[in-house]
């Protein structure tokens, strides 16, 4: 599948290196692929939410590495691995010195760590994971596991809320940042108190090294878990880092209403708050305000907007979003930034997967948005949908080595998405 279309310039751009686009589905026939990782001569990890992790050699070769329990295929598998709603096996990363110790890094739901806390939504089920594996140097299978985070928060039961069930908000983004840390986005889950509470990870980012430990330069606010870099989060779905400065940018979709880009500030806080009994809010259902009020009902998102805003302002602490579609919400997921001068213009914009599937009144994504962002990070220069000529539900972003950007789709592709000035 080949598709090459020109951009239109428009009066923001007028006139200027506007590049010409095709894509190419490098891979069919895959189930929900979620997070792609690259080596430099074109290696690519990636992941299947209830499959497992397999790697693509530079030859086009695929290797199964290690499963979810009851899969098939695979060299190895994890008994405590599985996948229900929207947890499994999600976001892949290579370590920055993989070259020499062939380290990757992998987000995953398990059972192994739930003991005695999974009786209830309401508990502190720690059912997400980051693992640590060798991979092996002809890439045919992995080997040491290691679990270097195994507290994340799971939703193990379904609640009375839209797509309320099991392992809903679960997170999942692995990105390796400046320095060589790695960065974890995690999801609220579904339990009002998490976002705020600095004990759990839910609904946080944290910033950890290849052994599973703290920033020294993280910051949180006094009691919090060292990890964490920022909190107060939905569900981070997408975070890349600004190549000129290295400033970390996060994309999550709001419940019904105000999608959000946000450049996170060390200790700052997004700014979600999905409690009952806080900000003038009564009691909600299953304690969870997060799509109140009327949740199953379409209206105003104005309304919704105010009385559990995205970003509310009285957060001292708050990072103001770059960009808040303020309206309907279309389900910003995964995010990168575009890299190399063959983007013409647009080399340096995020580059955002919309999913939005037109529930409630909230309009379908199915696109890739390209959003320039001010130097401040408090704005944007204008957004520009990439015409690629079909829609897909893109659920992973990722730049390749040869300056092209890799998505990946809920129907079961990878895209090879190219740029050219020439």
């Amino acid at each position: 599948m080949l598709f090459g279309i020109v951009f239109h310039a428009n009066a923001a751009e007028g006139g200027m290196n506007v590049p010409s686009i095709k894509s190419d589905a490098v891979m069919t026939g895959l189930e929900n692929p979620w997070d792609m990782a690259f080596l430099p001569d074109g290696t690519m990890f990636f992941t299947e939410k209830c499959k497992g992790l397999s790697v693509r050699t530079s030859s086009g070769s695929v290797n199964k590495l290690y499963g979810m329990k009851d899969t098939k295929g695979y060299n190895a598998a994890g008994k405590d691995l599985f996948c229900d709603g929207q947890a499994g096996m999600l976001g892949v990363v290579a370590d920055r010195d993989f070259d020499k110790n062939r380290t990757l890094y992998v987000y995953s739901t398990s059972t192994k760590y739930h003991g005695s806390g999974c009786k209830t939504n309401f508990e502190k089920c720690d059912g997400n994971i980051v693992m640590r594996f060798k991979v092996s140097s002809d890439l045919k299978k992995v080997s040491d596991r290691t679990d270097i985070v195994k507290d994340i928060q799971y939703k193990p039961f379904e609640s009375n809320q839209p797509f309320g069930g099991p392992g809903a908000h679960n997170g999942g983004r692995l990105r390796i940042g400046p320095g060589g840390y790695l960065w974890v986005a995690g999801g609220d889950r579904h339990r009002g108190v998490c976002p705020q509470d600095g004990k759990l990870l839910c609904g946080k980012v944290l910033r950890i090294d290849g052994d599973g430990n703290a920033h020294p330069d993280n910051n949180p606010p006094a009691g919090f878990d060292a990890r964490i870099y920022t909190y107060g989060h939905r569900n981070v779905q997408g975070i890349d880092f600004r190549p000129s400065d290295g400033r970390a940018f996060t994309a999550e979709h709001g419940p019904w209403h105000n999608d959000e880009i946000t450049g996170l500030v060390n200790g700052g806080n997004a700014g979600w708050d999905p409690a009952e009994k806080r900000g003038g809010r009564s009691a909600c259902p299953d304690k969870y305000c997060g799509y109140e009020p009327n949740q199953m009902d379409g209206m105003d998102p104005a309304v919704r907007a105010a009385y559990t805003p995205m970003s509310d302002t009285r957060f001292d602490d708050l990072m103001p979003a770059a960009w808040n579609n303020n309206g309907f919400s279309q389900g910003t997921g995964s995010a990168a930034f575009l890299k190399g001068s063959n983007w013409g213009v647009y080399e340096g914009r995020l580059a955002v997967g919309i999913m939005g599937i037109a529930f409630g009144d909230t309009p379908a994504g199915s696109r890739i948005d390209l959003i320039g962002l001010t130097t401040d990070g408090l704005g944007i220069n204008g957004i520009v949908r990439m015409p690629l000529g079909f829609t897909k539900r893109f659920r992973g972003l990722v730049m390749g080595p040869d300056n092209a950007l890799y998505a990946s789709t809920d129907e079961g592709e990878i895209y090879k998405i190219s740029a050219s000035t020439k």
